[in-house]
């Protein structure tokens, strides 16, 4: 049986390329996007490259909070449960922005946004555990998370804006959430993270073009991280397996305070306060 895959910002760069390596390994890959016409698109970019592939395409926008409720009640809808979420998407805006319901953009998307739709498609989750005996998260981190700080007086914007600052917080909040993650899901499920290596990306779209140009010197091609990805989505080797933090280059530095297990605590619980939702009990 095919398993059942949502992946973020899964329209370009290394989503794209996850998407397709998916696809090839015969899963059902359903891209939560954004923009819908690059969805469509890369939709039929899959297709073409796998005749017979299961891709379909959702809605979401994870800077509204509200959107993300609608994606889960649209893909409910049509799936009786999942087997594996990447949170793959992300931003790196050069000027500061705000998401829907006012925090800076880089930590109510790239981090708030994942932590929600994790918590809200974790009932799908569980119901793939009884039918397959496992379901799968995968949170895409990076070495720059060593960057990061977690200061609460930045969530709702910063007096002046960093973008190097914001894009190392809400990626140090990936890690920390899937190290919170796996000591308090429901038994089958697991929890990676992984840095995808210095990938040559769309991410980078915002910088100036002299300066992208001398980094796609130094940049591996999406399709490398992309196996990775969809290893610690499929393979069996990784079955049972949580907690982790892997990477396609090396070295792979984690900082203190992704690894400290009171500023993992103090994060998830100031981040269920703030999406309104309760948090899930540590498992003793």
């Amino acid at each position: 049986m095919s398993k059942t895959v949502v992946i973020t910002g899964g329209n370009s760069g290394i989503g794209l390329a996850t998407a397709h390596e998916l696809a090839r390994r015969g899963a059902r890959v359903c891209l939560a996007c954004r923009d819908q016409a690059k969805a469509q698109a890369a939709r039929t970019e899959i297709l073409a490259a796998v005749p017979g592939a299961q891709v379909e395409v959702y809605q979401l926008d994870l800077a509204s909070f509200d959107a993300i409720r609608r994606f889960v009640a649209s893909f409910s809808a049509a799936h009786d449960s999942l087997d594996v979420l990447i949170n793959n998407a992300g931003a790196v805006p050069l000027k500061q922005q705000k998401s829907a319901e006012g925090f800076e953009l880089q930590f109510g998307a790239n981090y708030l946004g994942p932590v929600l739709l994790t918590h809200l498609l974790l009932p799908l989750m569980e119901k793939a555990v009884t039918v397959d005996g496992e379901a799968r998260i995968v949170h895409l981190a990076s070495i720059a998370h060593n960057l990061g700080r977690i200061d609460p007086a930045t969530f709702r914007g910063r007096a002046r804006y960093n973008p190097l600052a914001a894009y190392a917080q809400s990626k140090l909040g990936n890690l920390m959430f899937s190290n919170a993650l796996a000591s308090r899901l429901p038994a089958g499920i697991t929890t990676q993270a992984l840095h995808p290596g210095g990938v040559d990306s769309p991410i980078y779209r915002e910088l100036p073009r002299a300066v992208y140009a001398v980094m796609r010197l130094f940049l591996i091609s999406p399709q490398r991280a992309a196996r990775l990805i969809a290893d610690l989505s499929l393979a069996p080797h990784w079955k049972g397996k949580s907690g982790g933090y892997e990477t396609v280059q090396w070295p792979k530095p984690v900082s203190r305070h992704a690894r400290s297990r009171q500023e993992q605590e103090a994060l998830y619980d100031t981040s269920c306060k703030l999406l309104g939702i309760p948090p899930l009990a540590a498992r003793r």
